[in-house]
């Protein structure tokens, strides 16, 4: 006795089949979003050992920054994270991690809304 229930499924064409980290962006590839994601958390990590010598924290922060940019190209919320790593005591806080992630989530919303 078969219990699954049989239903007719209508088949798309081949080659329609598309996956993606972010489906929607613009420009941003995997391998970009990828190099991204490991240039904040290497900056993240970073972070915690330079948080007693300033100097060396805002170089790795303009550092980041910069590699961010020429990565993800020219983005508005590159600038707050920079902010955010130059108030006192915010090292301990993975900013550059959340700000890739709020860029990604951005361009797939965006895509979304155009769709």
């Amino acid at each position: 006795m078969d219990m699954v229930p049989h239903v007719p499924v209508e088949t798309e064409e081949p080659g329609d089949h598309t996956i993606n980290i972010a489906p929607h962006s613009s420009h941003l590839g995997r391998g970009r979003l990828a190099l991204a994601v490991a240039v904040a958390v290497a900056s993240d990590a970073l972070a915690f050992f330079v948080a007693f010598a300033p100097p060396m924290e805002w170089a790795l922060d303009i550092a980041t920054a910069i590699s961010l940019f020429l990565i993800l190209g020219r983005r508005w919320a590159i600038l707050p994270g920079l902010v955010a790593e130059a108030i006192p005591g915010i090292a301990v806080f993975p900013a550059w991690i959340l700000v890739v992630g709020s860029i990604i989530l951005y361009d797939d919303i965006k895509g979304k809304k155009r769709a």
